[in-house]
């Protein structure tokens, strides 16, 4: 399963600054790793473990901005079609950060 961070903070003034950056630094510190800008991805062992982490990172949410948490399993994820530019890339996903056995 994996967990899909993807939020539009604002960065208008220090006090916002500060905000995203600390709420990015939270996401990283628990294992989110960057898709792309704003978009950050964590893969977790279970529905359970995912909702753990959504809660734990959920209490850093600034009190400006939208962030949204999306569950979406490995056979998904491994679905997932990347354009850079007009051609179609296979890109290498970053590796789960623990063992798993079924």
């Amino acid at each position: 399963m994996w967990v899909v961070a993807m939020f539009d903070l604002p960065t208008h003034d220090k006090r916002a600054r500060k905000a995203y950056a600390a709420f990015r630094k939270e996401l990283l510190k628990d294992g989110f790793s960057m898709m792309q800008y704003s978009v950050y991805v964590r893969h977790c062992s279970s529905l359970e473990n995912a909702q753990l982490h959504i809660r734990r990172t959920s209490h850093m949410v600034p009190d400006e901005g939208e962030v949204r948490f999306l569950l979406i399993t490995d056979r998904q994820f491994e679905k997932m079609v990347v354009f850079l530019g007009k051609k179609i890339v296979k890109r290498d996903q970053p590796e789960p950060a623990q063992l798993q056995l079924f």
